[in-house]
Order: C-alpha cells, then sequence, then structure tokens
C-alpha cells in the first residue's frame, strides 16, 4: 500500500487545548471505520479527555487501546451512556447504523460526533434531526476531508479575507484507492455503506456549502456506475454530480475507487474554488511527479499568483471549537442545519442518480434510476 493508506490513518498536529485535562470527557464506540482514529486524535488534542472506548470486537478494542494507552474498555456502550462525565460519543460504525446509533446517543443525554457519510436513508435522516430538536443534542460530522486537512482550512481563511471576491463555483475531484483485500465485507453491500453519493461524495458537498456560503442546494443531475469491479457487484466504483446553491453558486464533483496502484498515496484529492476576483487549488494529498507531501495550495488573486505548503503551520481549529460548542451550546464548529443539509444532499443525489454501468441500459431486469 501507498503512504497513508491504512485504515487507521490520523492526522496528528501540534496540540493546542481549549480545555483542561477531565473538563471535557468523551468515549469512542463502534470501531467500523478507521476515521475513528483521526476523530479522537483531534478531540484529544484539543484537550478533549478520552475516558471510554467500547466494541463487540476485542481485537478492535485491542488496537484502540495501542493507539490511545489509558482509556478504559467499557463492557458494553450502555456503560458509556450512564456515566454523567461523558460529554460526547464519537463514532464510526457501519455506514447504514450510524443514524440509529447516533439517535440512541442523543435519547440518552450525550453529544454525538459520527463519522461521515452520517446517514444512508432519508428515513434515518428525519429521524435524527427530530430527536437533535428534541433533545438538544448535537448530531456532528466528521466531514475530514475540510474539517482535517490543513490546506482546506487555509482556503477557507483566504476566502474569509476576501481574497478571491465572491465564491461562484466549486469543483471537487475525491479519489480513493479501493484496496479490496483489506476492506470488510459491509464495505461492498449497497444497504450498508448507501452508495459513492452518499458516502464519499458527502465530502465534496459539504465543502460546497462551506465555501459558497449556501444554506441549501438543489442537486440538478447525478451518476453511479460500477466500471471495475464486476466481482463486487453492489459496489460503486464511480460517482458525481450537479448542484446548484440558494445563492446562485454552484459545484461539479467526482468521486471515485480508481486510484492507480502507482499513485503514493491513498487519492490526489482536490479542490478548485472559483470566485469572482480569483481561484484557489488545493492539492491536498500529494502534488503528483513534484511532491510526495500533501497541503499545496495555489491561489490566483488581484496581487498575482501564490502557492504555499501549509502542512504543520494551520492546525485544524474544528475540534477545539466541537468541544467549545458542547460546553457552551454554542455552534461555530458547524451548525445543526449545515450538517443535517449536507448529509440530505448526497442522499438526494444518491436517490436521483443515473446508473451507467456497462451493459446496464441492455439488461431490462436492472433498474435505472433516474433519467437522462
Amino acid at each position: 500500500m501507498g503512504r497513508n493508506d491504512g485504515m487507521n490513518y490520523a492526522p496528528k498536529h501540534e496540540a493546542k487545548p481549549v480545555v483542561a485535562p477531565g473538563e471535557f470527557v468523551f468515549a469512542a464506540a463502534a470501531l467500523d471505520h478507521g476515521h475513528i482514529y483521526g476523530m479522537c486524535n483531534g478531540l484529544v488534542e484539543a484537550g478533549g479527555t478520552l475516558k471510554w472506548v467500547y466494541d463487540p470486537d476485542a481485537d478492535k478494542v485491542e488496537a484502540f487501546v495501542a493507539k490511545f494507552p489509558g482509556v478504559h474498555e467499557a463492557e458494553s456502550l450502555e456503560q458509556i451512556l450512564n456515566d454523567p462525565e461523558v460529554r460526547l460519543v464519537a463514532a464510526a460504525a457501519v455506514p447504514v447504523k450510524r443514524g440509529p446509533l447516533g439517535v440512541h446517543v442523543m435519547e440518552s443525554g450525550k453529544d454525538y460526533f459520527t463519522d461521515k457519510t452520517p446517514f444512508t436513508t432519508l428515513d434515518q435522516l428525519e429521524e435524527a434531526e427530530a430527536c437533535a430538536a428534541r433533545t438538544g443534542r448535537k448530531y456532528m460530522v466528521y466531514y475530514s476531508e475540510r474539517l482535517h486537512v490543513e490546506s482546506a482550512v487555509f482556503a477557507d481563511q483566504l476566502i474569509k479575507e476576501g481574497a478571491i471576491g465572491r465564491v461562484v463555483q466549486v469543483m471537487g475531484m475525491g479519489p480513493h484507492r479501493l484496496n479490496a483485500a483489506s476492506r470488510p465485507d459491509w464495505f461492498f453491500r449497497r444497504e450498508d455503506y448507501g452508495g459513492i453519493l452518499c458516502d464519499i461524495g458527502s465530502h465534496q458537498i459539504e465543502q460546497f456549502l462551506h465555501y459558497a456560503g449556501c444554506k441549501s442546494a438543489k442537486v440538478l443531475h447525478s451518476k453511479v456506475a460500477n466500471y471495475s469491479s464486476p466481482e463486487y457487484p453492489e459496489l460503486e466504483d464511480y460517482g458525481d454530480a450537479t448542484l446548484v446553491g440558494d445563492n446562485g453558486a454552484t459545484q461539479y464533483f467526482r468521486v471515485d475507487w480508481l486510484t492507480p496502484q502507482g499513485l503514493g498515496t491513498w487519492g490526489d484529492g482536490r479542490t478548485v474554488i472559483l470566485g469572482t476576483e480569483g481561484y484557489i487549488e488545493l492539492r491536498k494529498y500529494t502534488d503528483v511527479a513534484r511532491s510526495d507531501s500533501g497541503d499545496h495550495v495555489y491561489w490566483v488573486d488581484r496581487e498575482g499568483e501564490h502557492y504555499e505548503q501549509v502542512a504543520g503551520r494551520i492546525g485544524c481549529p474544528f475540534f477545539g471549537e466541537l468541544i467549545l460548542d458542547c460546553l457552551n451550546r454554542t455552534e461555530h464548529a458547524m451548525t445543526q442545519e449545515h450538517a443535517f443539509m449536507a448529509a440530505r444532499l448526497c442522499l438526494e443525489a444518491q436517490q436521483m442518480a443515473v446508473n451507467l454501468t456497462p451493459d446496464t441500459l441492455h439488461k431490462p431486469e436492472v433498474k435505472i434510476s433516474g433519467t437522462f
């Protein structure tokens, strides 16, 4: 495998605690995806105290404890939920289970921090929306490709400073390496992972809403396909979509599981943000054939052409902001409305997608969703 291909990839940055030890206690549960390591590492760096971990798989727990020495092994999820010290539960369950788990956590009086994608059906989303409104608890989402990538944070700073004027278009590319042999069975079951636009497409839609300042958006059209993995008939290894925001900004994004073996990392993720007075390009994880490091930012504004490699310089303020939001019941890290809107749009894009899998159009037994 290439650099950062492991399931346990956890970005690390200089610790900038926003609370004293023990002031914000949280727990980890449902260790089905390696993003749980990045989620917990970010909270620990921001001063959070990781007290408990629970998963029915003892091997997963053992691996987690090796990464976070000192965490206590809970005997059940209920042991965590009944601990009055615990304010938040971070979880990376199988996608189809994330929504119901979040409702259970919120009903227990805790805030919930889940890996993306946060839901696999609109019914799950609507149940969580109702529960969050009823309980006043948070249902936060680890949209890591913006929140835990320093180049993405730096781009946000440039936009807020007015470097490129008003954002009018965001183009995202989110390729991933399949590494099929290392994936769990649920990864290949459509009902469990929700579809490619629902899953890794959620990163792209969330970035668009944030960078373009959209409260909502409409999916104009979307497509999915299984181009190269016939041995996994329920896998979608390609997807794309076009959206328009409520303020007139537009988006095109493409996601796939087609990263070639020759690339030195798991995916050449890129984002291009067009403004009325300039543009920004992020080369998040590599700069092909030039540098195997990440966080490259290129931008052009009124003053000229610019480039910075920002790894290790910017940090990821989301985690500290989330901790303070949980303590103060504020919404500086991410509004609940934003988290749910990004989730809704990726579900709608998935639901209306045209299926372009080779030969699908010639097989009457296969239903084509969407229209040309």
